[in-house]
């Protein structure tokens, strides 16, 4: 019953992540809202909404385990695991401006999200600056949106923007209610059903998040970056994956903790917190090396996803 309840969320959450970027870029398309706004909000939050709905469903529900471990594993899982697929479909080209500007930010993302953590606990003022530094990262994104001009038709490619929907606002809006509906649903399920599933296997909240939760909520990222890949599009996958992690620290983890303070698991400290550190470290050389991520390079990180998995596995 709880691997039909993580199944049923996790297909909720996907879906229901994929209605909400549909219906909302439409409506703000009918609205006349710059493309570049849309990709930078809307866009941002729906791929980043199945991890941010487990992690905050998991909080209230008193498994901050769940919730924290689900953030490092969905980010070392988009790097390590997504991206070294990604590469071996097709090698990733490195824009410029992911080395210079992106990467940075998600560094930083994740050193400042290590020093808050660091003490055992998570503090709600943390958790609230975290969260205020998604609007700081929206304006530096738009303000550098600004000036890279370039053909409306691109930028919608780029920023990763839907064809709009031809339908009534009042359709639209019935839509984003059901897709929002989907969300706490599916979080809900999904979460019990990791629970329960951490208590019948006797291992801990931490590890379940770690692995079981992470790898759901990335597979949006994951088909996202294969289909990019497939269709030669693989320089947008990386940039998708660098702002989806630097999303899950300050929404998943600012949001959650925001809401309650959470302690953190003694594991995270020791050693989890630095194989995300690794990871993120690892793929700046592969990206300025030629600037591409050849598929040696994503062999390179699919054996690190498989070396971390077995460091979990038998640490618990």
């Amino acid at each position: 019953m709880d691997a039909l309840l993580l199944l049923l969320g996790l297909a909720a959450l996907v879906l229901s992540g994929e209605l909400l970027v549909r219906y909302a870029s439409s409506i703000a398309v009918k609205a006349s809202i710059p493309p570049v706004i849309i990709g930078l909000t809307i866009v941002s939050l729906g791929t980043s909404a199945p991890e941010v709905m487990a992690s905050v469903r998991a909080a209230l529900n008193g498994n901050p385990g769940i919730a924290i471990g689900n953030v490092i594993g969905s980010n070392i899982a988009n790097l390590a695991l997504i991206l070294g697929i990604t590469a071996l479909i097709h090698p990733v080209a490195v824009n410029r401006s992911l080395i210079r500007s992106d990467w940075p930010v998600m560094f930083a993302a994740s050193i400042l999200f290590v020093f808050f953590a660091y003490d055992g606990q998570l503090e709600q003022w943390e958790g609230g600056v975290l969260f205020a530094c998604t609007f700081v990262l929206i304006a530096m994104l738009y303000w550098r949106s600004k000036k890279d001009r370039r053909p409306k038709e691109e930028e919608e490619l780029d920023l990763g923007v839907e064809p709009v929907l031809h339908r009534p606002v009042i359709w639209l809006m019935s839509g984003i209610g059901l897709a929002c509906a989907g969300l706490y649903y599916g979080s809900e399920w999904f979460i019990q059903g990791a629970s329960g599933l951490a208590v019948s296997a006797g291992v801990s909240d931490h590890v379940i998040g770690l692995t079981a939760v992470a790898f759901g909520t990335s597979i949006p990222e994951l088909v996202t970056s294969g289909v990019a890949a497939m269709k030669r599009e693989s320089d947008l996958a990386l940039g998708n994956l660098i702002g989806s992690n630097i999303f899950n620290i300050f929404l998943a983890i600012g949001v959650s903790a925001g809401i309650t303070a959470m302690p953190v698991d003694g594991q995270a400290i020791a050693s989890d917190f630095w194989w995300m550190l690794l990871v993120a470290a690892m793929i700046l050389p592969m990206m300025i090396h030629q600037r591409l991520i050849h598929r040696w390079k994503g062999i390179i990180l699919l054996a690190t996803y498989a070396i971390y998995i077995t460091v979990v596995i038998l640490g618990t």
